[in-house]
């Protein structure tokens, strides 16, 4: 018998709480899908941040999520369309903007672009 993991996502956005059985190597967003509950989601690779979560307990297989920094994932950040459960989870919806900010925002909106060294015109 396959081991499963009681999944409870916290929908912010819809203000709705969300809780399925999800077989241990399964990718969360899409047992949730098969279960009749879809979830936010964009390109279902773990490259953006539309179905982010912050883990609220429990732990997740997300080697996969590209789309997340080391630091964020070890914060408690997670992509549930890469994510598998390691055990019981509780997690709460990002808002995208949010969590790009969190990774990016210390990389762009620092002041002024300055220009480079001049093109050499032949």
């Amino acid at each position: 018998m396959q081991r499963k993991h009681r999944i409870t996502i916290h929908w912010r956005q819809e203000q709705r709480t969300i809780s399925h059985d999800v077989p241990e190597g399964e990718y969360i967003l899409q047992s949730f899908e098969a279960q009749g509950d879809p979830l936010p989601f964009s390109c279902r690779n773990g490259c953006c941040t539309s179905c982010a979560v912050r883990v609220i307990s429990g732990s997740l297989d997300q080697r996969e999520a590209m789309g997340l920094s080391r630091e964020l994932r070890r914060s408690g950040y997670g992509l549930l369309c890469v994510a598998r459960a390691t055990a019981d989870l509780e997690a709460e919806t990002q808002d995208e903007d949010e969590v790009y900010e969190l990774q990016f925002g210390r990389h762009f909106g620092q002041g002024r672009v300055r220009p480079g060294l001049p093109l050499d015109e032949d």
